[in-house]
């Protein structure tokens, strides 16, 4: 989730619905400068008998935090406590539970993110043999409990924690027992934006099919692959989903703003600290409305805090953000940049997926999101067949895509190798959940921690 820092500061005040709208075309970007940004979470815990640390605690997540600016890592404090850091490889912020998160920097190919990526393991790895602290790559806690969980001192947390329960049951779940990978992506017009956001959108259940890393809750099989997707279908309506507006005619930037606009508040940040504005309306705001800040009107920073609190499987802001992954290893966090860039920077590549996915009904696209969480690539697919059908195409897509870039490393390899972990999920028709159940069954003899031996970074 979003972290407030000075850099991200814009008090311009809005004084139409214009530049609620001209936001998103401020991200509009030449190919030339089409970037990639990848965001990891991970899960902390002892090392020592696998709890998870809270901030405040010796070895914790303050202490970690704390540990990491001895890579050159600059503090970000919140009401006097560093809730984040900064630096030349982008954010190092917490999750709710203290679950970490690398919200890399914006990167011209996917060799930069890996190398990105790896530093940051190595680092976080470094500080936890310090500390006595592990990580783990996986969608969601499989042993842990909500009540076993710490809260990290970040006051959104706070008054989403409050507010979640009153809109869905599972909300909670989501803050504190969930980890996901994201990509990030440019757009060069609102046509492009348009057509990226419709192939990313309709293809996010197989990116959460092929990532699906989530099918213990509390020690348990759950029922599902991807447990944490399924909980976003059970957060808050008002700001998750599929977005089937997306695909009607006339959609584009205006359209997304109404949608915004109609996402009830969580909070406005003013002098260091978030109001509590859970529930209320961006529009009353807009007017000067707000029984929490009577009077007063939205700045663009309010406005770029607010599309920071819609939650659906693509989101917008000055960039498209794929939402879709379970959180995993090292090889998957190269991995998921690897199928979106590949689909979606090349013209060719993202007309033949456009093409794959255009004549899906919205009733068709909703029934294959619902089914995947639990059934993976064996969801139905629209006209018949399994998404199981479609994947290997997908990532022939992705891989001409990525072929067609032509970025190269040192030694002269493209993006396609990337892909290779989700070709060998595609050949061994099995996606990462089902793999876990079968060690659980068998090699693990059902006792779900031998996780933290296996799927550890």
């Amino acid at each position: 989730m979003s972290t407030k820092t000075v850099s991200n500061s814009n008090a311009v005040a809005i004084e139409d619905r214009a530049q609620l709208v001209g936001y998103f075309a401020g991200g509009e970007k030449p190919k030339a400068r089409w970037r990639i940004g990848t965001e990891h979470e991970k899960f902390v815990y002892s090392t020592k008998d696998l709890h998870a640390p809270s901030y405040d605690e010796p070895g914790g997540i303050r202490d970690l935090l704390m540990a990491l600016t001895e890579f050159g890592w600059t503090p970000i404090e919140e009401g006097g406590k560093v809730i984040a850091l900064a630096g030349p490889d982008g954010t190092v912020s917490l999750e709710p539970a203290g679950q970490l998160e690398l919200s890399g920097a914006p990167l011209d190919n996917i060799h930069q993110t890996c190398g990105e990526a790896d530093r940051h393991l190595k680092q976080v790895k470094a500080v936890g043999e310090k500390l006595g602290l592990g990580f783990l790559g996986l969608g969601m806690w499989p042993d842990k409990s909500r009540a076993e969980l710490p809260m990290m001192p970040k006051g959104r947390y706070g008054i989403m924690a409050n507010h979640m329960p009153k809109v869905g049951s599972l909300g909670l779940d989501m803050m504190l027992r969930t980890c996901t990978i994201q990509v990030n992506l440019d757009y060069a017009s609102e046509a492009d934006m348009v057509k990226k956001f419709r192939v990313g959108l309709a293809l996010q259940p197989l990116a959460t099919a092929l990532f699906a890393n989530s099918p213990f809750t509390e020690k348990k099989p759950n029922g599902f692959l991807s447990f944490r997707s399924h909980i976003w279908s059970d957060t808050d309506p008002h700001r998750t989903g599929m977005l089937p507006f997306v695909f009607e005619d006339g959609f584009g930037y205006e359209r997304y703003t109404d949608y915004a606009l109609d996402v009830p508040m969580y909070f406005v940040y003013r002098d260091g600290k978030y109001i509590d504005a859970a529930g209320l309306s961006f529009r009353d705001f807009l007017k000067g409305e707000l029984s929490v800040l009577p009077g007063e009107k939205p700045s663009m920073d309010d406005w770029a805090d607010h599309l920071s609190t819609a939650f659906p499987e693509v989101r917008l802001k000055t960039f498209l953000e794929m939402r879709g992954a379970d959180g995993g290893p090292w090889g998957r966090i190269c991995a998921l940049p690897a199928l979106w860039v590949g689909l979606l920077y090349d013209e060719q590549a993202l007309d033949a997926a456009w093409n794959l996915v255009k004549d899906w009904s919205i009733e068709e696209r909703q029934a294959l999101r619902d089914s995947v969480p639990k059934l993976a690539l064996d969801a139905p697919l629209p006209g018949g067949g399994t998404l199981r059908d479609i994947a290997g195409e997908v990532l022939d897509i992705a891989n001409a895509g990525l072929t067609a870039r032509a970025r190269f490393n040192a030694s002269g390899d493209n993006e396609t190798g990337f892909l290779d972990p989700l070709r060998e999920i595609v050949r061994s028709g099995k996606v990462p959940a089902q793999q876990m159940l079968e060690r659980y069954a068998k090699a693990w003899d059902e006792d779900v921690c031998q996780l933290y031996r296996d799927s550890k970074f």
